[in-house]
Parts: structure tokens; sequence; C-alpha cells
């Protein structure tokens, strides 16, 4: 068997978590490969609604192996939290492996998440606050902690006291704070201990073994491809790359063996934090997209803010699709857009007089306008439909014109929350 990849092909909210827990059914092992605690997937299952924001969306599947990656910010305390969560929802303990190479998010990433952010004001960059950005600034200056490091205390204080050597003056000169103690952070970041190490093992010998004897492997990833600090809309990213391709490296499979990859968008747009949203709307318009959006209406799992809402932009998930190297589109969301009579798509942006289909750099994006394409709404409810043939014709047509515009073929459609209203297209 191969891998298959669930990945986001905009801003992030996509319904990524919704995906994944229906493609898990046939799959063996689920892995996330990046990211931290500072985005999250809801899942509403037979079990109840829950919100996942490290574990693997195979968390509800009794015959899955849950695989959190290399490549994730490993925040000890939240991910025992979520198991905690779990247990307390009366669900049966999940198959869980922790890579040893993970590496930690630490309080005082955390802290100085806070600081800086509270520092920049008005020109921050929407951050969640939850210390990603400093862990990956540690991780790549060689000051990261990993989470196989737990089984020997002395180690690990004496990282935190090579991290703390920069950080202690940054907190004192730049920010006003009294210096952090080493030893006390590592009593802190210990009490996790005991529960964690019993999960950690090498992940990646793991999931290379389970290629070998035909295990079937999907790799989730967090946010979307417009986050990517290389690709997306930096500096309004996130700081670890949210592509299929950086499975590979997150996850630690075979790039050769990543041969199926499904990007999730939704039928409009939607986005948490600040950067270029081209198709973002306003006022009532915004409000009643918002309300209806979702399970729940349209807010962060994490950070609970209104998400920015807007039309379908087929510039920016065309992009989407290209980067991540999509084979399929998973079109969520589609049952929120009953209720209009029309319904706008932009086809381009309108900058400087002229009008392109190429997703620009943020200097070109701020002053861009979308071009709007107005197609017929279905003003029904498409909750109940099971099938491509059972959308109202409006709708249908709405699906086509989409993948059109995108050039990556729909091959899945969900209407609703639950995992039985989501299905394949059988073709389009």
């Amino acid at each position: 068997m191969s891998v298959t990849a669930v990945v986001g092909a905009n801003w992030g909210d996509e319904g990524k978590g919704k995906v994944t827990d229906r493609f898990a059914a046939e799959a063996d092992v689920v892995v996330r490969f990046q990211g931290g605690n500072n985005a999250g997937h809801t899942i509403i299952n037979e079990h109840g609604k829950f919100s996942l924001n490290l574990l693997p969306s195979g968390v509800f599947h009794s015959h899955i192996v849950n695989v959190i990656g290399p490549g994730v910010a490993l925040n000890a305390p939240a991910l025992l939290a979520e198991l905690d969560a779990l247990r307390a929802a009366g669900l049966p303990e999940p198959q869980l492996k922790v890579s040893e190479r993970a590496q930690l998010v630490l309080p005082l990433h955390a802290l100085l998440d806070n600081l800086e952010e509270d520092r920049l004001g008005a020109g921050g960059f929407g951050s969640t606050r939850k210390g990603i950005a400093p862990f990956y600034a540690d991780k790549y200056a060689k000051l990261g902690l990993q989470a196989g490091d737990l089984a020997d205390r002395a180690r690990v204080q004496e990282r935190i006291e090579a991290s703390l050597a920069g950080k202690n003056v940054l907190l004192s000169h730049l920010y006003g704070r009294e210096p952090l103690d080493a030893a006390a952070l590592t009593d802190e970041l210990m009490a996790s201990a005991e529960r964690l190490l019993p999960l950690l093992c090498d992940t990646t010998e793991l999931l290379h073994e389970a290629l070998h004897r035909g295990a079937s492997v999907l790799v989730e990833g967090q946010l979307g491809a417009l986050r990517d600090p290389d690709h997306g809309i930096y500096p309004y990213s996130t700081s670890s790359s949210t592509l299929a391709g950086f499975a590979a490296v997150g996850a630690g499979v075979p790039p050769h063996e990543i041969r199926r990859i499904a990007a999730v968008t939704k039928a409009y747009s939607s986005c948490v934090g600040t950067g270029p949203f081209v198709t973002e709307l306003a006022g009532g318009e915004a409000e009643e997209l918002r309300r209806r959006g979702g399970s729940a209406g349209e807010y962060g799992v994490v950070t609970g803010r209104p998400r920015r809402v807007g039309w379908f932009d087929a510039v920016a998930t065309r992009y989407g699709c290209m980067v991540q190297g999509a084979t399929e589109v998973v079109l969520t969301n589609l049952d929120v857009l009953g209720y209009l009579d029309e319904i706008p798509v932009c086809t381009g942006y309108r900058i400087g007089g002229g009008v392109t289909n190429r997703f620009p750099l943020n200097r070109e994006l701020d002053a861009a306008e979308p071009v709007l394409e107005v197609l017929p709404g279905w003003r029904s409810d498409v909750s109940g439909a099971r099938s491509f043939g059972e959308l109202p014709e409006a709708a249908r047509r709405y699906v086509l014109r989409l993948q059109e515009l995108i050039g990556t073929p729909i091959r899945w459609i969900s209407v609703g929350p639950h995992r039985d209203q989501m299905f394949e297209v059988f073709p389009l």
C-alpha cells in the first residue's frame, strides 16, 4: 500500500479533520506530521463532538495506530489533556505512538509568544499564542529539546539552561520581565515525563515497517497551503511547512510512497488570523455566512475567534492545489450556501489596472480586488444528499464550475459535519 495525504488548499479551517476521520476507516495508520496545538480539527461522530489539536484524527477508530511524527511541535501537557478528554467521554484508549525525536514546546515558548504579540500590538501576526514560532526558532537554532530527552533529567535541565542564556537577556531588556529559572522549568516539564515516556518510540522505523508489510498510511497536515512559510502569505504564515511534500520529512515516510494527495477546500472561503484575504466579506453579509458555516458557525477551534469569511477564491485555491500537488479535491460545506439566490466566485484579481489569475506576493495581494463571476444558487437544503446526482442542478453546476476553475478533480463532496454526509463523486 502507499501513503495518502490529507492537506489544506487554503488558509486552514477547511474541514480536514472530518475528511481524515472519514478516510481513516480505510487506513491502518494515521500520522500528524507538522504543527502543534495552535490549530485544531473538529470531528463529530457517534461519540459526540470533539476538538483535536495534537491527536491524529484516527483516534476514534480502535484498529488504527495513531502516530505523532518528529515534525510535530509537541506540547506534552496539552497532548495528555486531550487523551484525558477522550477517556472522560468514555472512549476506548487509542493506539498512540509518539516520535522520540519530536521536539517539545516549553512554557517559555508560550510566554515569549504572548509577550511578542503584545509588544507588536496592531502590527502582530495573529498568533494563537501557543508558543509555536518561538518553538520553531529554537528548533532551527539547535536549542530544542527532544521528547526522548525526558528520560534524562540532567540533560533536560542542561538543554533548558542553554536556551535561557539568551532568552533571559531578552526577557529583562526587551520585555521588562524577571529571568526564568532553569531548575523550576525542568521540574514543570518533568511532570509530564512519566505518562509521556511509555508512548515514545522510533516512529520512522514503525512507519517503514508498516509500509513494507502493505499497511495503508494516512498523513494529515495542519492549516493550509497559504500558511506555508515558503509558498504561502509570508509573514502571515505558520512556522512549519503545511505541504504534503513535507510529510516525507515530518512523518518520516519515503517521498515516493505519497501517491494520493487530497486537498481540502470549502465551497466558500474562511480563515483565522491576519494577512491579505481578497474575497473577504464585511458587515451583515459576512455575519450571515459566518453564522451558518460549519456545525457551530465559523469560529476558530483553538482561539474561538470569529473566522474571516468570503466567497470561493479560485485563484488562491488553484494555487494551493498546485503547491500541494493535489491529485484530488474534497469540497466541504456545500450545504452552507443553500440560503443564497446567487453565489459569487472569484475568478481573478484586479491589480494595478490589470487582471491576473496568478496568486501573487503579499505586496500585490494587499491591493488586489476580486473579479467575481456570479452563479445561480439552489435555495434548498442539500444536507440529505448522498450522491452527486441527488444535488439540485444549480449545486451540481456550481461544483463543476469550481472544478473547471481550479483545474483539479473534485472527487469528494461534504454536505454536513457527520461521516455519512460526505460522498464520492463518480465521476464529475
